[in-house]
């Protein structure tokens, strides 16, 4: 566990802007909260290689629930406005990494969310 701006995040291999053993590049600085626990984890693969259960998804109707956590700044994004933010932090600008639009049918259950740019 890894205290990130007053927030828990687990993983393996955590740093202080949530970079972790499976992304760790200069724009890899969010962590994602998983409804099904409750907890951030830096990716799905963390959370696969850390939690004693299956993940689950955000839908549709969790838009407007906190759940990404910028490692930079401490600011907690609801689902929907980390879905606009076009890889940017709305409060510190920081760039978060484009590639995990690929990688959103882990966290994000609806097309609305998985179909995003």
């Amino acid at each position: 566990m890894t205290d990130v701006h007053g927030h828990e995040v687990r993983g393996v291999d955590v740093g202080p802007e949530t970079r972790c053993a499976h992304y760790a590049t200069e724009r890899d600085v969010i962590a994602i909260k998983f409804p099904c626990c409750g907890t951030f984890y830096p990716c799905f693969d963390c959370h696969e290689a850390v939690a004693d259960h299956d993940a689950e998804q955000w839908g549709e109707a969790d838009a407007e629930e906190p759940a990404v956590l910028c490692g930079v700044c401490g600011d907690v994004l609801t689902v929907a406005k980390y879905v606009a933010c076009e890889d940017r932090c709305p409060t510190c600008d920081t760039g978060f990494n484009p590639g995990c639009r690929t990688h959103y049918h882990y966290y994000f259950e609806d097309a609305l969310f998985v179909d995003q740019p």
